[in-house]
């Protein structure tokens, strides 16, 4: 095999995540972008020692666990979602398979097995989403262009594309609110012929619209990210917006500016075109003020299964010390204080972790206890011990330098949720060698349709 053949065959299996396996007579290729199946055509577009990766070109026969039609309008084209024509219940027997094949092989390498050589602990399966759709709470859609030099669009990207930007119009993965905003703020900027930001030559003025919709309270933020290269008159399009025919209300609208050159939404100033700068979400009978920026899950349901799972596996922690690594606003901490001693929360994220202060006076806990920093350098000023550990970082996993300062505490137990468990495999391997045992395993679908899933694991110490 050489780099630029064109191949076709099936893929036989997906691992995680979204990697199509296709088993040819001249070797095994990498596919992403397929479902198991489908028969598909590819070209050969990296090849190292023993490794082939292939570009999908195109499906030339459907799967047969296809059982559905599309329900948006730009299917397959679109990459926010991958397997909407599967129905739910293959989705989930495909994800439980390869988060269990995962952890099966981590918990393996790290020398965790029984008599037989296999992997000691229990996998026990998968929790459906509450919602198969319009669950998401929160989206980031961008401004760019279909085609080169094509008409404004805004929405999500191109499967397999840093540039092409697909019109969202009616995705299903959010609530209808979502759609009607986006189609009013495309309209808005379509008519005065308005400039996006171009990733290459750094110049243009629209970036991103972020919108955030609270579940349980139907209050939404509306945020406009634009570089600061051009001015234009957003009271009309504050007009427009609030006189939409909504379910929810909105209780903010923000125009962020961002120079930077990176492709993030971040804010180097931030005002205030109409409201205020943040909504309420409620969740397991708990209130949460949530900014533009605030980490939160961003299924209100499927959370609050999540953090069920979390508060189950922790077992009996009354009277104890619990640290809450990489807390965000909370939400964790908060779920755990009512049953604990003291909980210390731990986050970089300065905005999270006044909005997690704030939120735990709201909801008058008094023993939930909140410090801004790298967990890396925190941990290194905290004087006590946890009795109980809890930890939820970001998807690249937990700093290698942090993770001997975590297994140091000699956390009797300890509860790790992980949204990508490749990087929970590469952690697990230090934790088993460092002195504990993984004793329970259980994935919770946070994202239907899509390629990720939430992993929750009980690590004992030995």
């Amino acid at each position: 095999m050489k780099k630029g053949e064109i191949y076709q065959g099936t893929i036989d299996r997906v691992l995680f995540p979204n990697r199509g396996e296709v088993k040819l007579p001249e070797g095994r290729v990498i596919v992403k972008n397929g479902i198991p199946g489908q028969r598909v055509r590819f070209v050969i577009n990296k090849k190292r020692k023993n490794r082939m990766e292939g570009r999908l070109l195109e499906v030339l026969e459907p799967s047969l666990e296809e059982v559905r039609e599309p329900v948006c309008g730009i299917f397959p084209a679109c990459g926010g979602c991958m397997y909407q024509t599967m129905s739910y219940e293959s989705q989930l027997t495909m994800k439980a398979g390869q988060i269990r094949e995962l952890m099966d092989a981590a918990i393996r390498e790290a020398g965790q097995t029984d008599t037989q050589g296999r992997p000691d602990y229990s996998f026990e399966g998968i929790l459906a989403s509450p919602r198969e759709f319009e669950y998401r709470n929160k989206m980031e859609f961008s401004f760019g262009d279909a085609e080169k030099g094509g008409e404004l669009t805004l929405g999500l990207h191109k499967k397999g594309s840093t540039y092409d930007i697909l019109t969202a119009s009616d995705c299903r993965l959010v609530h209808p609110d979502f759609n009607r905003i986006l189609l009013c703020v495309l309209r808005y900027f379509r008519e005065r012929g308005t400039s996006y930001y171009h990733k290459l030559s750094h110049a243009g003025y629209l970036r991103h619209l972020l919108i955030r919709r609270g579940d349980t309270t139907g209050e939404i933020l509306v945020n406009l990210v634009t570089t600061s290269q051009e001015e234009w008159d957003l009271a009309p399009l504050t007009e427009e917006l609030l006189a939409l025919p909504l379910e929810g209300r909105i209780v903010g609208i923000l125009h962020i500016l961002n120079d930077s050159v990176a492709d993030v939404v971040q804010s180097d100033e931030t005002r205030i075109l109409f409201g205020q700068d943040f909504f309420y979400e409620e969740l397991l009978g708990l209130k949460f003020k949530i900014t533009p920026f605030s980490f939160f899950q961003t299924n209100s349901r499927g959370a609050e299964l999540l953090y069920r799972t979390a508060r189950e596996m922790i077992g009996e922690i009354r009277g104890s010390t619990v640290f809450d690594l990489y807390s965000g606003t909370g939400t964790i901490a908060q779920m755990l204080s009512p049953v604990a001693g003291e909980v210390v929360g731990v986050e970089i994220v300065e905005e999270a972790v006044a909005a997690a202060r704030e939120n735990a006076a709201l909801n008058g806990l008094s023993n939930c206890r909140f410090l801004a920093g790298d967990v890396l350098k925190v941990l290194d000023e905290i004087q006590e011990k946890p009795d109980y550990l809890v930890l939820d970082p970001p998807r690249e996993g937990i700093h290698p330098k942090a993770l001997p300062k975590i297994i140091g505490y000699g956390a009797e137990r300890m509860v790790y949720i992980s949204c990508k468990p490749t990087s929970l495999a590469r952690d697990l391997d230090l934790l088993i060698r460092g002195g504990y045992r993984v004793e329970r395993v259980k994935c919770v679908d946070m994202f239907p349709q899509t390629v990720h899933v939430e992993t929750v694991c009980l690590l004992c110490r030995e």
